[in-house]
This record gives C-alpha cells, sequence and structure tokens, in this order.
C-alpha cells in the first residue's frame, strides 16, 4: 500500500548539488541523513567509493538512484539487496541531437572543411536515404529514430532484445552485429558499457566497413580500440568518426585522433551540465512520487545485464 507520510530519502554526497535536494521536496520526499533514510539519490557520479562507504552499514536503504545512464563506475556495488534506478532515457533527447549533429558534420566534411586554410574541393556524401545501423536499442537509440524520420533512411537496429521498433526496417539480436556493418553509410554506437560491448569496434570490424562510412560514438570511448580506430582513420579504411566519448578520456593533448581530418571530437557534451539538471530533477521528482505511491519507478538498473 502506498505509504501516508513522505519518503525519508537522503541526498548524497554533502557535496551534492542543492538542485538535487529541491528536486526530492518537489517529488513530495523528505530529506534526512542517511541513518534515517530508506532511500538515496546519489549525486556524485564518479565516486563509486563514497557510495560503497554510505551503503556499508545501511541495510535500511532499499533504493538508490544514480545520476547518469552508465552504470559502469557502480556495478560492482548492485546487488539485488536494494532497488537500483539510474539515469537511462533521461539524456536520450540531447544525445541522441549530438549523434545527428556528428553524422551529418562528419558525412558532409565537415572535419576537413574546417580544418582548410584554402578553398578545397567538393567532398561528402548525403545522409538523405542513406543505410543507418545503431547498436544499441534504448531512449538514445528511440530519439535519434524520431530525428532520423526526415532522410528517409533504412535503420537498422542491434540489440540485446529483439522487438519491433516504430520506424526502424530491421532489429537484429546483439550476436548479429558484425551483419550490420558492411552495408551501412553511418555506424552509431549508443549502447550500454559492458564486458560484452567493450571494444566492440576493432580492427576487425573496421575492416568490413565501407570505406566510405562514418562511425559515430556518443555512448563510451571503451566501445572502441582506439589504437585501432587510429589506424582505420590513417589509412582511409573508413570514411571518418565523431568522437563524442573516448578512450582515454579526456584525450591528451597530441593524440593522433586530434591531428586526423577525418576524425570529430567532441569532449563528451552529448548532455551538457545546463540541458541535464531539469531533465535529471524531474527524474527524481518522478521517482520520488512512484516510490511514496508504490509504482513503478523509471530507469531500473537490470543487475543480471549490468546497465
Amino acid at each position: 500500500m502506498p505509504s501516508t507520510t513522505p519518503p525519508r530519502v537522503a541526498v548524497g554526497p554533502s557535496s551534492a548539488p542543492s538542485w538535487m535536494v529541491d528536486a526530492v521536496v518537489e517529488g513530495g520526499g523528505e530529506v534526512v541523513p542517511v541513518a534515517e533514510a530508506e532511500a538515496l539519490v546519489w549525486g556524485a557520479a564518479r565516486d563509486p567509493d563514497g557510495l560503497a562507504v554510505v551503503l556499508q552499514d545501511a541495510t535500511h536503504i532499499r533504493w538508490v538512484q544514480l545520476p547518469f545512464a552508465g552504470i559502469e563506475n557502480f556495478v560492482h556495488l548492485i546487488d539485488e539487496s536494494r532497488l537500483w534506478t539510474c539515469g537511462k532515457g533521461v539524456y536520450a533527447e540531447p544525445v541522441a541531437e549530438m549523434a545527428l549533429t556528428l553524422a551529418l558534420a562528419g558525412l558532409r566534411g565537415f572535419g576537413t572543411y574546417t580544418r582548410a586554410t584554402e578553398w578545397s574541393k567538393p567532398r561528402g556524401h548525403n545522409l538523405l536515404g542513406s543505410r543507418v545501423t545503431i547498436l544499441g536499442g534504448g531512449g538514445i537509440t528511440e530519439s535519434l529514430i524520431g530525428l532520423l524520420r526526415p532522410f528517409d533512411c533504412r535503420i537498422t537496429v542491434v540489440r540485446n532484445r529483439v522487438t519491433e521498433m516504430v520506424g526502424v526496417d530491421e532489429v537484429l539480436q546483439s550476436d548479429r552485429y558484425l551483419d550490420a556493418l558492411p552495408d551501412a553509410d553511418l555506424v552509431v554506437l549508443a549502447l550500454a558499457l559492458t564486458p560484452e560491448t567493450e571494444g566492440i569496434i576493432s580492427r576487425s570490424e573496421l575492416e568490413i566497413m565501407g570505406d566510405h562510412a562514418w562511425l559515430v560514438n556518443v555512448a563510451r570511448g571503451r566501445h572502441v580500440v582506439t589504437d585501432d580506430l587510429v589506424w582505420a582513420l590513417q589509412n582511409d579504411v573508413i570514411g571518418g568518426a565523431g568522437l563524442d566519448v573516448t578512450d582515454p578520456e579526456p584525450l591528451p593533448a597530441g593524440h593522433p585522433l586530434w591531428s586526423l581530418p577525418n576524425c570529430i571530437i567532441t569532449p563528451h557534451v552529448g548532455n551538457t551540465p545546463e540541458m541535464a539538471v531539469p531533465l535529471l530533477s524531474e527524474r527524481i521528482m518522478v521517482n520520488v512520487r512512484a516510490w511514496a505511491t508504490g509504482d513503478d519507478l523509471v530507469g531500473p538498473v537490470f543487475t543480471e545485464l549490468g546497465y
């Protein structure tokens, strides 16, 4: 039955921004110390050790909300003893917009044009009518499919669970991802980072892509074997790469990727803090309300799948 008292929610760590506290209150929750809380909103996406310390003796915490869609920093802490939710889907629209931006810029040759110091020859390919392969079937992919609708693309989605998707021509099981690469004009990485997807794009995958095809990564840098990508770009094995994420990250000054005209790099800004605050605030509010009423929470973590 729904509780008749406000949910008791802690917000951590102590450096967590005040807007997270405001979101809990707006959702009908009461912000309390960890010792009195039944739920915890964790605001430090890169501090798994801090969360481990907080939870060590806090068996009374029954639900933990994580801030990012990716949970790779926390996966070793997640078990069945608590309900875990994350930011999956929260940032889908701005990240999908970034994927489209990188795709258009890459296919139309902007990497080369923006580095030019004199008038240059025409280059580039249309996104219109192109063949697009997207690895991952979550919120980013769903948003990107909508953005691609006016371009009349033939879209293939590769995902863990095969199901019909509106606007998609073909959905393939994840173990068939190699089948979706050779004919693609554009390959977009929008999938969770798990042991199975780390290094999913290496030399062998790049070699079967078309020599005009562009790779766009808005997921995690470790999906791509960086040295193999550098080799492929230097030798024109593929058309180019648009990267909002890299491995390592931040990408060091002087790294070969910076100087390649067929590589466009943005510093993990598919979702900026200014974009994130209202989106994550809404997710926290929605989930605090759902916790109070006993409804399903949004963005559950699937412990068996690692995302």
